[in-house]
């Protein structure tokens, strides 16, 4: 087919070059086939941005697919973004136009228009695709694509890059599986770079493609780096402040407790985590990292109806009497076995606590913490005694604990310390 765009420049940019720029314009459009999760790529790509402070909004060009409208209007309401299309009009390509030109009005610096997929590489998808472009004049155009394919997405691939300019790749649905090389070899039949990767549903799923993390995660081999940007984005500096402090007073509040559940639900779930720390990918039993969220999230629904008093008292445990505990019970609709639960884990994360207060974080005291093996063989028994039983297994025993820091150690101690303050 012919292209709208004359010369096919972005598919010589080298991975992670593209990024779109603050307070300019904009406009990206996803194209792929329908399945490949490309609606809520998008809104995952516009979750992504909205953090790092962009304007993000979401048009739906998708007028092929019943419920492409409602399914988008769905998940950009879920996610706080702005949102264009119409039940009415049938030309995707004059909704695209009238939706770029609504969102730059409102100053949107990066909009994106989500179109349509059909189930093959049709001529009217291409036709279509063509079209949008030339009323949308893309700065970038994403194509995304189903990994679990795997090799014989190479022709999908080939396809797209001859009608539209890709100039990125995300591939979705690479939750570790087996299938995602042969699916990157097919990729580069695009010539563009792969700039992120859907591992999961949720969401915070989607992460900045990095060959030599994605390598050693297919190899089991763990993915630090990602670890400790993970954890740095997930706990605002002031609430691992507060908890640093918690930690040295000893006064650890309910509160507290309900801060570190919601940094660990706003992390989605756990296995995905794990999957970044070496040997951790096949720890969580299946099933158990479902009745561990649902545990978590009973326990803050029982927080949600105490009094402020209650959840600043530092001794929690004390001042929970009969009478406390089922009104607690009554508001929250649960059961009091649920909420003695609570008070133990609270207990237990309470002593955790008091066993942390004489640790000096890895990092924190230049050549003190970092090149002085004894300083840091010192910390990590410190570490272990503190820690949960099965979690210092999960992590093979002191030993492990040893092997990963060894990993931390090229770091930078900054970026290190914020993580330990995430992790505790």
């Amino acid at each position: 087919g012919t292209k709208t765009s004359g010369t096919k420049t972005s598919g010589t940019k080298t991975s992670g070059t593209w990024t779109p720029k603050k307070g300019k314009r904009n406009v990206v459009m996803f194209v792929g086939l329908q399945g490949a999760g490309k609606t809520t790529t998008c809104t995952k790509f516009a979750h992504y941005y909205a953090k790092k402070g962009f304007k993000p909004s979401l048009v739906c060009a998708d007028t092929f697919r019943a419920g492409a409208f409602d399914q988008l209007k769905q998940n950009a309401t879920k996610a706080k973004i702005p949102f264009y299309g119409s039940y009415t009009e049938s030309d995707p390509a004059t909704i695209a136009a009238a939706g770029v030109k609504r969102f730059e009005e409102e100053k949107s610096d990066l909009i994106i228009v989500d179109t349509s997929g059909r189930h093959k590489q049709e001529e009217a998808l291409f036709e279509e695709m063509r079209e949008i472009a030339s009323v949308t004049e893309p700065t970038m155009t994403i194509f995304v694509m189903d990994s679990s394919i795997g090799q014989s997405a190479s022709d999908q691939a080939k396809a797209f890059a001859s009608t539209v300019d890709v100039g990125g790749v995300i591939m979705t649905k690479l939750d570790g599986h087996a299938k995602g090389g042969g699916a990157i070899s097919a990729v580069s039949e695009t010539k563009a770079p792969i700039l992120f990767i859907g591992t999961g549903e949720h969401i915070g799923e989607l992460e900045a493609f990095e060959t030599t993390s994605f390598v050693s995660k297919l190899l089991g081999m763990g993915d630090i780096k990602g670890l400790v940007e993970k954890m740095n984005e997930i706990v605002p500096e002031e609430s691992a402040e507060k908890l640093m402090e918690a930690f040295g007073s000893g006064t650890f509040t309910m509160r507290l407790l309900y801060e570190q559940f919601q940094n660990l639900q706003n992390m989605g779930p756990i296995s995905s985590i794990m999957s970044m720390v070496p040997g951790m990918a096949d720890m969580i039993p299946k099933g158990g990292e479902e009745q561990g969220t649902k545990r978590m999230k009973s326990m803050m629904v029982l927080m949600d109806s105490m009094t402020d008093a209650e959840l600043d008292a530092p001794n929690a445990s004390k001042i929970f009497n009969v009478k406390r505990m089922e009104r607690v019970c009554r508001g929250a609709g649960r059961l009091p076995s649920e909420m003695i639960t609570l008070l133990e884990e609270h207990k237990r994360l309470g002593k955790m606590m008091g066993k942390m207060k004489g640790i000096k974080m890895p990092g924190a005291g230049g050549a003190r913490g970092r090149g002085n093996p004894q300083a840091m063989q010192q910390q990590m028994s410190q570490m272990a005694n503190a820690l949960p039983p099965d979690m210092l297994r999960m992590m093979g025993g002191q030993q492990g604990m040893m092997n990963m820091m060894k990993q931390f150690e090229g770091m930078d101690p900054k970026a290190m310390q914020g993580m330990m303050k995430g992790m505790m």
